[in-house]
């Protein structure tokens, strides 16, 4: 499988990098873009929360991530000619980490929201999800958003994010338990202290998957529409145009299907 990425991202780069691998030669510019300045400098500095197994999830004390999203990132990089270096940041920080500079992208399971698309461009979505549920409780499973507002439960949610708004927004009557990590959501569930958790759906494939033994239940509904995508500062179109077409290109040539089929199953 891992070479087969390799290979996808290696085809990748003879398309898609050309551009910069020919603006190595060229006459410097007066000022560079931050794209060019990416190529220059030989790093692409990636946000990322690792906290949402199997897109993104922090190893070595969260020095290091694994997932969809990073293998993404990293085959972005690979197109460019540069190392990649992954900063493990709070999910409700990022938006602002990438505006701000302290990153170049974000590749987080993050929802290209109206809301963070004003204070940040989104190249995307590369998939598209929806919320579900992990719960003991198959009636709550398949409840409708109504019904769960009704039901007056506890449901926990990653701390800043859009799971966490929509329950706030549009279910009052449901208390929403802010969890830093899957982990925390889960022995909530397992101790009774929660009815369930709300994530996306790739998420909540992957905690049923992990924990056998719970006996968990999950069904996908369609609570909410939710395209994801890559984050990049207002003003670094050239990083922006370069991405989107990155992530054209990966859909064609087949790197989204390698990948999805490496993570989702």
């Amino acid at each position: 499988m891992m070479k087969q990425i390799v290979k996808i991202a290696l085809a990748l780069a003879l398309v898609v990098g050309i551009s910069a691998c020919n603006g190595a030669g060229a006459t410097p510019a007066k000022s560079e873009t931050k794209l060019q300045s990416i190529v220059t400098k030989g790093e692409l500095v990636l946000g990322t929360s690792g906290n949402m197994t199997p897109m993104t999830r922090s190893i070595d004390d969260g020095k290091d991530a694994v997932g969809f999203d990073i293998d993404l990132a990293q085959s972005l990089a690979d197109t460019m000619g540069v190392k990649l270096t992954i900063k493990i940041l709070p999910l409700d920080k990022l938006v602002n980490a990438v505006a701000t500079g302290e990153v170049d992208i974000v590749i987080s399971n993050l929802t290209m929201t109206p809301k963070r698309n004003t204070e940040v461009l989104f190249a995307g979505p590369y998939i598209t999800s929806g919320k579900c549920l992990v719960t003991k409780v198959p009636d709550l499973a398949t409840a409708s958003k109504e019904q769960l507002n009704k039901a007056q439960n506890k449901m926990a949610v990653t701390k800043g994010s859009t799971s966490e708004e929509f329950v706030t927004v549009a279910m009052p009557n449901v208390q929403a338990v802010a969890v830093n990590t899957q982990e925390e959501a889960i022995a909530m569930i397992r101790n009774h202290e929660v009815a369930a958790f709300l994530s996306e759906y790739p998420v909540c494939k992957a905690i049923i998957a992990n924990n056998p033994d719970d006996k968990f239940v999950s069904v996908f509904t369609n609570l909410t529409y939710d395209p994801i995508g890559i984050a990049v500062a207002p003003q670094n179109t050239h990083l922006l145009n370069y991405t989107q077409n990155f992530l054209v290109r990966a859909e064609h040539v087949g790197l989204l299907k390698v990948l999805a089929d490496k993570w989702f199953k």
